[in-house]
């Protein structure tokens, strides 16, 4: 079965309640822009594509999307994912590659990882020579991440290490001296943070 051209999409804010009174948006999607979303979600799984565009919904970035379900055709959706990049575990940590650095806890249920943006941790304090940007680039040489995967959410590869309590203890304090105010209480806020995570863009 060929594939719509457009798909008429509803969508709203995300919300725990049973009853939302969000505003409901309409837009047109084109089969192709509609892919690139659920691949935020789903990675390159050709089944799981298949059975969210059936199904006609998916949540994504705290927005809950829906549509009229069709079946996708195989071959055209494969040849659709063969032009995103696949994960690549031959890949080598470049630090001057790296955009953004993400603090992920352990525990149950999971939490949402702290997100660090290069340009925000860059900035520097009056009378600081350092930055945040550079104590976290510190613990990535000492750490030497590893490959952990693609993400089509992110577009970009991603690279993890785990954080011991001696580490965590020197993130706060590198937070208390270098970072600026709203990114230091983020920081100062996070107890239990397990591995620490960089992404880094293909070109």
């Amino acid at each position: 079965m060929p594939w719509p051209e457009t798909i008429a999409v509803k969508y709203t804010e995300e919300e725990a309640e049973y009853l939302s009174i969000r505003p409901v948006v309409r837009q047109t999607f084109r089969a192709a822009e509609l892919v690139d979303m659920i691949l935020g979600v789903t990675g390159k799984d050709v089944a799981r594509i298949q059975q969210i565009l059936r199904a006609g919904a998916v949540v994504f970035h705290s927005y809950r999307y829906w549509w009229q379900g069709f079946e996708a055709d195989e071959p055209a959706l494969a040849q659709l994912l063969a032009s995103y990049p696949d994960a690549d575990a031959s890949r080598v940590f470049r630090a001057q590659d790296c955009t953004e650095v993400m603090l992920e806890s352990s525990g149950s249920p999971a939490r949402r990882p702290l997100r660090v943006a290069r340009d925000a941790a860059r900035r520097r304090r009056l009378l600081r020579v350092r930055t945040m940007w550079d104590c976290l680039m510190d613990l990535a040489r000492e750490r030497a991440p590893s490959y952990r995967d693609y993400s089509c959410a992110l577009r970009g590869d991603l690279f993890a290490a785990p954080l011991d309590a001696l580490q965590l203890a020197r993130l706060a304090s590198d937070a208390a001296r270098y970072a600026l105010p709203a990114l230091r209480a983020q920081l100062l806020a996070l107890r239990a943070a397990s591995h620490i995570c960089f992404l880094c863009p293909r070109k």
